[in-house]
């Protein structure tokens, strides 16, 4: 039975302070919906004895089937603290009354899904990190607190299935906290290194309360705050000085009754306070009720003073050992516990959050609001993503209001993320429909909603793709843009059977696009759908949607095709020169390469049109060595006006110069979007103005005599700086047990992949591979590891970099590289040989 109302949630939500939202992240299989059943069954939304095994928050089919999340999934929940020393523990911020909110976001953990990550993660303020003590912090852990504190996002952390370290590897006390101890340090270090001024330090400490170890499976979990809160009680001492004792090299002497910190007393050892007061119990109860100790279980139960039904009594191992430690160390005890007293509320968070979040000036009424979590001031509603409802074909905008309050009904300014303040581009005012609260996959009709908490909304999911800006406020820029950490670098075409379904076709690919935050579909140029995912599951999850759902009719989908970037890897040999179809207009230019570093940060957005021109040449004369004059006349990037081309001004008094701007600007972003060897997006390039020859008069120098004219003498000056194919790299993470490694190296070796790193995770028989693989390589790569290591490999493949593709020129025909452009163009519908620079440059 439900413990709370939608009224008693409504309520809570006019007290922001005592609101949390919060995602749940990890790396996959490392058990984050699990744990989430423990929370849901303690708000009563599923039954206590299902918690660990209903996974509630994967309502679709194929996620149960795949025991994999698929779609990140929030639900709200009511959790109340009992004790007045709880709430006075709470660091640093108001709270009003005993009862809070939570607003919980389970996200997946595979990496191909971690658009989903990103999308969760912009509308939460604090996120629960979950890691397995066997496996320790992988790749996708790493990725996902590295996007979680980019957005300004609080961790703690809960080490998830200790249940195994002590079943399966039956490891002594000292082992599981030095196993402990480790893993602590590793996410530490990737926390450190991704440190923000403005959030201050946020590493996570066991003796702060940041840190809980449990297993969601079974239901259990503790912090050493509950423990020492137990153990003060119990001597009469302080709590936080107990808490700091609970952890690191502290020892309780029993000979002497003083603390220590030196592990030996006479020369006999003395045991850890950690091994001591916590473990010692937890290992008690495992081995009395795994050996069938019928006369040692009671006594044990008795002295914890645990009751037990007499139902329950009956039950031996496993299911004994459930019920005993769900009863002593209940996991959503220690959870809630962790989540409100450690992690910010609305109210704390937008203070510190607003500047990243908001792209326009930090004192205009909007971006007040955002910072005051005020629910008085103009809407401010940012909507991270799309889910599908039960009506066919409409959506939710699931999204949350950062200032002022939404309501049925309410007239709203909707921004896409093209919109530019002060223009009609991408803008529609209507009024939104309903107002809903997210329960996992039901929903529930709420009034209104104000500042600082999640919510979806029905009836504007015509107007927006996947994400935009919500506002009441005329002159209110847009909250900006999500950075995703995983590109669409996986293609593949798809067409029906009947030709008659062809309009279903159009309109599924339509509403697959508004689904997923990270899919892209569209039409090439020879005229077919094409679908690009982030690699071969989420694709193959994408193309089952597409069928069963969006579309609804019968398709065929072709082999994967990889996305490759085109780029020059020399200077220019000669100036090229294009003159314009009238012969009045002359462009010189040359192109060289952009240095690999200034590509990486123009995609992180660290480098950007959108910057100062002062502050951005400043940047890269500072740190790139970049000419100061030529920094500031960057007169635009491409593709798409933010991709990692350049087109540089190095003219010197050229007169008329402005009026072409414009023309050039548009050839050149055709110019990166379709690259002359393969029509494939440019990438690193830096093409320098040299020179211009201007007609007079300015109607012979329009638009029309100059846009294909600059997209000429750009091919032509690519053509001549060695041109070069971009294929897109896999960082792979391999945990294979020693016995199979052979296995492995024998796999990557025949697929173009190389091993970097390669270590063994201490206390456990299991090996960590990292490794590069070219995309183009990794299509039944899983499988084909699985059946060289009789399945014992897990591979975990992430987008990581472009590199050159190896063999030859792409211009010359007879080589590798040369062979792959011409079965490109073959199958984009072009003229297979590449045209050489004559073809685009006049000669004087």
């Amino acid at each position: 039975m439900v413990n709370f109302t939608v009224e008693e949630v409504r309520a809570l939500m006019d007290k922001p302070t005592n609101v949390r939202n919060m995602s749940v992240i990890a790396h996959v299989d490392h058990g984050k919906s699990t744990l989430t059943d423990s929370l849901l069954s303690k708000a009563g939304i599923i039954s206590a004895a299902k918690a660990g095994d209903a996974r509630a928050t994967d309502t679709r089919a194929d996620e149960q089937e795949r025991g994999i999340t698929i779609k990140s999934t929030a639900i709200s929940l009511y959790g109340h603290l009992s004790d007045d020393e709880d709430l006075k523990d709470i660091v640093g911020q108001k709270t009003d009354g005993k009862d809070f909110l939570i607003n919980l976001i389970d996200s997946p953990g595979h990496v191909d899904f971690s658009s989903e990550v990103t999308a969760a993660l912009r509308v939460t303020d604090g996120a629960l990190v979950v890691v397995d003590t066997i496996e320790g912090v992988c790749v996708q852990t790493e990725t996902v607190l590295r996007q979680a504190l980019g957005e300004r996002i609080k961790p703690v952390v809960i080490i998830n299935k200790v249940d195994r370290a002590l079943l399966e590897l039956q490891v002594s006390k000292e082992d599981l906290y030095q196993s402990f101890s480790r893993t602590i340090e590793s996410v530490n270090v990737v926390i450190s290194t991704y440190f923000d001024k403005t959030l201050g330090d946020v590493q996570v400490y066991p003796y702060k309360g940041t840190v809980a170890f449990g297993s969601g499976l079974h239901g259990w979990a503790f912090t050493i705050r509950q423990f020492a809160m137990r153990y003060a009680k119990k001597f009469g001492v302080d709590k936080l000085k107990m808490m700091e004792r609970l952890w690191g090299d502290n020892y309780f002497n029993p000979h002497t009754k003083k603390w220590t910190t030196k592990s030996t007393h006479e020369g006999k050892p003395l045991e850890r306070a950690f091994n001591q007061f916590i473990l010692d119990p937890i290992f008690r109860i495992f081995t009395a009720v795994m050996n069938f100790k019928t006369e040692e279980i009671p006594v044990l139960l008795e002295k914890l003073a645990i009751k037990l039904s007499p139902e329950d009594k009956e039950k031996e191992g496993k299911q004994l050992l459930k019920v005993v430690m769900r009863t002593f160390l209940p996991a959503a005890d220690a959870l809630l516990e962790m989540l409100i007293l450690h992690l910010p509320s609305p109210v704390t968070a937008q203070r510190y959050r607003a500047e990243t979040l908001y792209e326009g000036p930090p004192d205009d009424e909007a971006c007040i609001g955002i910072r005051d979590c005020d629910p008085k001031a103009p809407l401010m509603l940012y909507v991270s993503k799309m889910v599908p409802t039960s009506d066919k074909g409409r959506f939710y905008a699931f999204g949350r209001v950062f200032a002022g309050t939404v309501k049925s009904g309410l007239k709203v300014r909707i921004q896409g993320p093209n919109y530019t303040p002060g223009k009609k581009d991408d803008l529609f005012i209507k009024a939104i429909q309903r107002t809903v609260l997210m329960m996992g996959g039901k929903v529930d009709p709420i009034d209104d909603v104000p500042a600082g908490n999640i919510l979806g909304l029905v009836g504007i999911d015509q107007f927006l793709l996947k994400s935009g800006t919500l506002t009441t406020s005329d002159t209110a820029h847009n909250l900006k843009v999500m950075k995703f950490s995983v590109s669409p670098v996986v293609q593949r075409s798809v067409e029906v059977k009947n030709a008659q379904d062809l309009p279903k076709l159009v309109e599924g690919l339509k509403r697959l696009s508004k689904s997923d935050p990270c899919v892209l579909t569209f039409i090439s140029p020879s005229g077919e759908h094409v679908v690009a995912g982030a690699g071969e599951l989420h694709l193959e999850i994408c193309l089952k949607d597409l069928e069963e759902d969006h579309a609804g009719v019968p398709i065929r989908v072709s082999d994967p095709v990889v996305q490759y970037r085109e780029t020059v890897t020399g200077k220019s040999s000669m100036t090229a020169l294009s003159k314009s179809p009238n012969k009045h207009n002359r462009l010189y230019m040359i192109a060289e390469p952009l240095a690999e570093e200034v590509s990486n940060e123009i995609e992180a957005g660290k480098i950007g049109p959108r910057d100062d021109f002062k502050a951005r040449a400043r940047i890269l004369a500072d740190d790139h060595g970049w000419d100061v004059t030529d920094a500031r006349k960057i007169w635009c990037f491409g593709p798409d006006t933010n991709g990692a081309n350049l087109l540089v001004d190095q003219t010197k008094a050229v007169q008329y110069l402005n009026e072409i701007k414009d023309s050039v600007v548009s050839g050149f972003q055709w110019a990166s979007r379709e690259g002359p060897v393969a029509e494939e997006p440019m990438r690193s390039c830096r093409f320098n103005i040299m020179d211009v020859t201007l007609h007079a008069d300015a109607i012979h120098r329009g638009g029309g005599q100059l846009i294909p004219t600059a997209r000429r003498v750009l091919y032509a000056s690519a053509l001549l700086a060695e041109p070069g194919l971009l294929e897109p790299v896999f960082l792979v993470e391999i945990q294979v047990p020693e016995n199979a490694m052979g296995g492995v190296y024998g796999v990557l070796t025949r697929r173009r992949g190389h091993v970097f790193n390669e270590e063994q995770r201490p206390g456990t028989p299991l090996f960590t591979i990292k490794a590069y693989l070219p995309v183009m390589e990794s299509f039944g790569f899983n499988a084909d590891l699985r059946s060289h290591t009789s399945g014992q490999a897990f591979p975990q493949s992430v987008f990581d970099h472009w590199q050159i593709l190896p063999g030859g020129s792409p211009l010359d025909g007879t080589s590798k590289v040369g062979v792959i452009v011409q079965e490109m163009r073959k199958r984009k519908g072009i003229k297979v040989e590449v045209p050489g620079y004559e073809n685009y440059y006049d000669k004087l």
